[in-house]
């Protein structure tokens, strides 16, 4: 079988970027035992990551770079921003420590009511210092690895991946529902994993 819209492709990856002194540096890894999965064409991948994949068949090898701007985009420097620490309060009126400190990854909502991610970068006595941008923003990226299989999507698949708020995570997700509680379509091999 080859890549190509709704498969269900498994693969093998190193992801580099380059590192300060121009080596390129080992950020990710995903193993035979842990390998990336997701299914073509239903956006799960950055779409220029999805074009690479398109047409390779199961056992091909890869190797290309992903250009910053084909990936996470530029860095914005606009993206930093200092909040008031009493923003990051717990319901004790106290600083959430166990939630925000330097290098976590916290929620926030934007004025539109979306919820976006953003690094801790700093905290001092008054205020909590945050980055909006992917931690990839800016770099290049160099993926290499093996495409280990390809098979067809499952309809159960397909409705997890499309509709995640049912209470399944989607291929290689999990669910702590049982089947018959919400957890409808799911537990397909590989997929959803309701007990």
């Amino acid at each position: 079988m080859v890549v190509e819209k709704l498969k269900v492709v498994s693969a093998t990856y190193e992801l580099y970027i380059a590192g300060e002194d121009g080596k390129e540096e080992l950020m990710e890894k995903a193993t035979e035992e842990t390998p990336l999965v997701w299914c073509q064409g239903e956006g799960m991948m950055l779409p220029a990551f999805e074009a690479q994949m398109e047409g390779k068949e199961e056992g091909a090898l890869f190797d290309f770079v992903l250009k910053a701007a084909d990936a996470y985009g530029e860095y914005i420097p606009e993206g930093l921003m200092d909040l008031p620490k009493k923003m990051f309060f717990n319901g004790d009126g106290e600083f959430d420590e166990e939630r925000v400190y330097v290098g976590a990854v916290v929620p926030m909502n934007t004025v539109d009511g979306q919820v976006v991610k953003a690094q801790v970068c700093e905290i001092t006595d008054e205020q909590v210092t945050i980055d909006l941008n992917h931690p990839y923003a800016g770099e290049d990226l160099h993926f290499q690895g093996k495409i280990i299989a390809v098979r067809d999507v499952t309809e159960g698949e397909l409705k997890a991946i499309r509709n995640p708020r049912h209470g399944c995570g989607g291929c290689g997700g999990g669910c702590s529902k049982k089947k018959g509680e919400g957890c409808e379509g799911c537990g397909e091999s590989g997929c959803g994993g309701c007990e």
